[in-house]
């Protein structure tokens, strides 16, 4: 089934999900890529790794693309695992809230599905539906499959997503901090119930946030407001807290990207980018973000287009 030297190779984008009061059912493809490449070989697993968190990820078959890989596979029929090298160049931070976990998995995904033959290559539900049961939502995954702003949810036939195309003005811009959080650790601090009222204002922040990601991006500062999340998890993470809110406080639509510690802006045009650039440069200088925590800031882009593949499966020559 599998050629010995069939290879593919995809790139990914990073996504944050939430988007402040979405919770559990907004993300946004974010354009900061991991690279990935597959050889089918004759037995065995091999690895070259580089970037973020290469040194700390397993080289064995627990290596979450792997993993990703294998569970395609068996969801197209196929049970056995060929041989396989693996080289990833990765530029998402590991444990920072920008969706590094989902992109291996999508990019394992995708990979197997590629190299499966024609008859056996799964559709896009297919694929999403594998993808997500892997994260346990798909928020982060859908985004880094599609592409923009993607609405998802889950129902009788299993999880489903809409994606929405993002206003052209928008432009994110992260601070991303030298210290990790867990998303299990920033879950685990969510209570089981929250006030009717706080319930109320996020369905109405989040109604207006897709307004304001398509078609107002001057609203995006009353539209990223959150109540049931971020404050609960704020003790996880002082720093970034602290950063948000004095960001907030000078009008600009901050927020922590997904389960954290990075912190999102969300500005509407190039010249509130720059206002947030020179915020977050004189905030973390006078320790709103408190030392000693070391902050990189990026600015990046809206990803409309999703996962691609770079080149497409072929034999290499021996």
């Amino acid at each position: 089934m599998f050629e010995i030297g069939q290879r593919v190779e995809l790139s990914v984008p990073g996504s944050t999900g939430n988007v402040g009061p979405g919770y559990d059912s907004l993300g946004l493809a974010l354009g900061h890529y991991d690279d990935l490449a597959v050889t089918v070989t004759e037995g065995g697993l091999e690895f070259e790794l580089h970037g973020e968190g290469s040194a700390s990820v397993p080289r064995t078959a627990d290596h979450l693309v792997v993993r990703a890989m294998r569970a395609a596979f068996r969801a197209a029929g196929v049970e056995q695992l060929p041989g396989l090298r693996l080289e990833a160049t990765n530029r998402i931070p590991h444990g920072r809230g920008m969706g590094s976990s989902a992109t291996a998995v999508v990019a394992g995904v995708l990979a197997a599905n590629a190299l499966l033959p024609a008859g056996r290559a799964l559709g896009d539900t297919q694929l999403l539906q594998v993808a997500a049961a892997m994260e346990g939502h798909p928020d982060n995954v859908a985004p880094s499959l599609y592409g923009g702003l993607v609405i998802s949810w889950s129902g009788a036939d299993g999880y489903c997503s809409a994606p929405v195309a993002v206003h052209e003005d928008i432009v994110p811009v992260v601070a991303v901090p030298d210290f990790e959080v867990p998303t299990r650790l920033a879950r685990s601090l969510l209570p089981a119930t929250v006030p009717h009222h706080d319930a109320s204002v996020n369905a109405g922040r989040t109604a207006l946030l897709v307004e304001a990601m398509t078609r107002r991006p001057e609203l995006l500062l009353p539209a990223t407001e959150d109540r049931l999340h971020q404050p609960y998890r704020a003790a996880a993470m002082p720093p970034s807290a602290r950063l948000m809110t004095a960001l907030r406080e000078r009008g600009l639509p901050a927020m922590i990207s997904g389960a954290g510690p990075t912190v999102l802006v969300l500005a509407a045009g190039q010249e509130q980018a720059e206002q947030a650039e020179r915020a977050l440069a004189e905030l973390v200088r006078d320790g709103a973000g408190a030392d000693p925590v070391s902050w990189r800031v990026l600015r990046l882009r809206v990803d409309g287009q999703g996962a691609k593949l770079v080149r497409h499966p072929q034999k290499i020559q021996g």
